[in-house]
């Protein structure tokens, strides 16, 4: 078969075409990941004492198992860290925020047992069963419980996120990371994160994305007094 002259140039144009479409992908991508990084530049603290006290800490949610049977390493350590920073008098209160979908799924309640098990008063600890995505949890914790500055908990790459959705929804906030977790499952779940950057700026920049639900408010500590 003979390919035309015509139809030659036709190939190598789409052929540029594509090429530069995935180039300015692939700095778009690369642009959301620095974004993002950047925002917790000097907001992320490695040790408890470091971190500025605020009244309430922001607990992102997770499964407490996986697969309906496994321990999650992401949810112990998530629940390890912010029982570090209540015990070194950071914060006076936890806000548990997940995913409450549906039955027989509840992260928020989840995380409220796993802290009264470590001792946390039930009293200092608050639910947002609301917390459907990160984006939701951050701006609920602004416009439903009323929170200006708070501690966000989860794995560095996940508090990074938060932060930067934090920053663009004008709230002070800084991060304390959960020990991370390695192998293969950790793999797995970074490289969904550089995708979820991505979602991030989109969300924030182009989308004027707002949670699935706010509603009337639920007051905290100071706020409630």
């Amino acid at each position: 078969m003979v390919i035309s002259e015509r139809a030659w140039k036709r190939l190598r144009t789409l052929t540029k075409g594509f090429a530069l479409l995935g180039l300015a992908g692939l700095v778009f991508v690369l642009w959301c990941r620095t974004s993002v990084i950047g925002a917790g530049e000097g907001r992320i603290m490695e040790n408890a004492a470091e971190v500025p006290k605020c009244e309430v800490a922001l607990v992102l949610g997770c499964s407490r198992l996986l697969s309906g049977k496994w321990e999650n390493r992401y949810f112990n350590y998530r629940i390890d860290a912010v029982t570090e920073l209540y015990e070194a008098g950071r914060v006076e209160h936890i806000l548990v925020s997940g995913d409450n979908s549906r039955k027989g799924y509840d992260e928020p309640s989840d995380m409220k047992a796993a802290l009264m098990e470590r001792g946390i008063p039930e009293d200092r600890i608050h639910c947002d069963y609301a917390g459907f995505r990160t984006l939701d949890s951050v701006v609920r914790a602004k416009e439903v419980f009323k929170q200006e500055r708070i501690v966000i908990v989860s794995q560095e790459f996940h508090v990074q996120r938060a932060l930067y959705l934090a920053q663009q929804k004008g709230i002070e906030a800084y991060g304390y990371p959960a020990r991370d977790v390695e192998g293969e499952g950790g793999r797995k779940t970074k490289l969904r994160e550089e995708l979820a950057r991505v979602k991030a700026v989109l969300d924030v920049k182009i989308l004027r994305a707002d949670p699935k639900y706010l509603g009337e408010p639920v007051l905290i500590g100071k706020a409630a007094s």
